[in-house]
């Protein structure tokens, strides 16, 4: 069966949705358990009963629709997340999300009644730009993590408050136990958040694994001294060494895996005054591989930087790991339903690996999972500046609504 979605409403949608928290530069602005990320959970709650499904909301905050299939068997999970990036891009997590809300749509305009019964949902806090680290609500679901932590996770960007007090702020602290159950799939449409799709022409990537990555964060400490009356031979300058130790960690992708990379994105110096040397810096590194063995000896790496570079400067460092993920490799299952679906509409494409980070790891835990990919114009991501062309929305939400037939029809 070819399932054709409705152009002009899912046009509308994603328009709508994109008001919520919009920005002046036409980006997203709306992190989670914010009072914008709250008006999207209520605008998508209506929108869910509006289609007459089961609406419930987890203890962590995740939203679900079920919508009833012909026969009582496992379900079928679709749909992704609606916090944003600080300024980042309107279709970052949202595009997944309505596509998801489209499908069901679609099914209803064709009275079309699966075998399995489909379950759109949204998650809480993917993104982890305020609630540290990433994917907190789908990895409490599946549990990679306990619902203990990430209800106490703090709010690393506007404040002092935890998940679970906002969560209890905004109204969506839900009362339905954060479990799985026995689920048959998974689908997730998501942006690139990359170049590869646009640069080879294709409208649609079908995802068959998720790059390994690590999230560390280092504090190196040394002493706060005067500036200027302070000889160089004698200061234990935390920044100094930690420029001499960036330097060296930004090269590990050239020494272990050039397909590899490397990210140091937050820096905090304290005092942070121009006539103080630092006494103690705190940073970020995201480090991202193919390979589970390489991200491995990316962190002995670091470790032997910093090291190095400490012993240098006179100064000391600790690190910790705030997120590690294996490397995904998702369910054939579920890629060649996804195959199938674009080959139907004659939609160029290709497989690949993505190398952002989503929900779908921790749900490929569970059940056979896979993702749609759609182009992301030059590359952008996680700013204002992010782009998928409408066409190419399209056609994601085509395949996705034709995929989620096929693995809600019994076979």
């Amino acid at each position: 069966m070819d399932v054709q979605i409705d152009d002009e409403r899912f046009e509308r949608t994603v328009e709508a949705y994109s008001e919520i928290g919009g920005t002046e530069n036409g980006g997203l602005h709306r992190l989670a358990l914010t009072d914008s990320d709250k008006e999207a959970r209520d605008t998508f709650v209506n929108d869910l009963e509006a289609l007459d499904l089961d609406v419930s909301v987890d203890e962590v905050g995740n939203i679900f629709g079920r919508r009833d299939g012909a026969e009582d068997l496992a379900p079928v999970f679709i749909g992704s997340h609606l916090d944003s990036q600080p300024y980042g891009g309107r279709f970052d997590g949202q595009l997944g999300v309505l596509t998801a809300l489209e499908t069901l749509r679609t099914f209803d305009d064709h009275d079309i009644m699966t075998d399995r019964p489909v379950v759109i949902v949204n998650w809480t806090n993917e993104e982890g730009a305020r609630f540290a680290p990433a994917l907190l609500g789908s990895s409490a679901f599946t549990g990679r993590a306990s619902v203990e932590e990430t209800l106490s996770t703090p709010d690393e960007y506007e404040g002092t408050v935890t998940l679970e007090e906002e969560l209890e702020r905004i109204g969506y602290d839900g009362d339905r136990p954060c479990t799985a159950g026995d689920i048959h799939s998974y689908l997730e449409l998501h942006i690139e958040c990359g170049p590869e799709l646009e640069a080879n022409g294709n409208s649609i990537g079908i995802a068959d694994a998720i790059y390994a990555s690590t999230w560390l964060e280092v504090t190196v400490r040394g002493q706060s001294k005067h500036a200027g009356p302070t000889p160089m031979e004698d200061r234990q300058d935390a920044f100094a060494a930690t420029s001499e130790a960036v330097r060296d960690i930004l090269s590990i992708p050239d020494r272990l895996d050039d397909e590899s990379v490397v990210t140091v994105g937050e820096v905090h110096v304290s005092p942070n005054k121009r006539n103080i040397i630092p006494g103690e810096v705190t940073f970020s590194i995201d480090f991202r591989s193919g390979s589970d063995t390489v991200v491995t000896e990316a962190k002995n790496e670091v470790e032997r930087a910093l090291t190095a570079s400490c012993r240098n400067h006179g100064t000391e460092y600790d690190i910790a790991e705030i997120m590690a993920k294996d490397r995904t490799d998702f369910s054939s299952i579920v890629t060649d339903a996804i195959e199938d679906a674009t080959n139907s509409f004659d939609y160029p494409y290709q497989y690949i690996e993505s190398v952002a980070g989503h929900d779908a790891m921790p749900m490929n835990d569970i059940a056979e999972s896979a993702m749609i990919l759609v182009p992301s114009v030059g590359g952008e991501c996680h700013s204002e500046n992010e782009f998928t062309r409408m066409d190419d929305c399209l056609a994601g939400a085509n395949v996705f609504a034709n995929t989620t037939y096929t693995l809600a029809t019994k076979r």
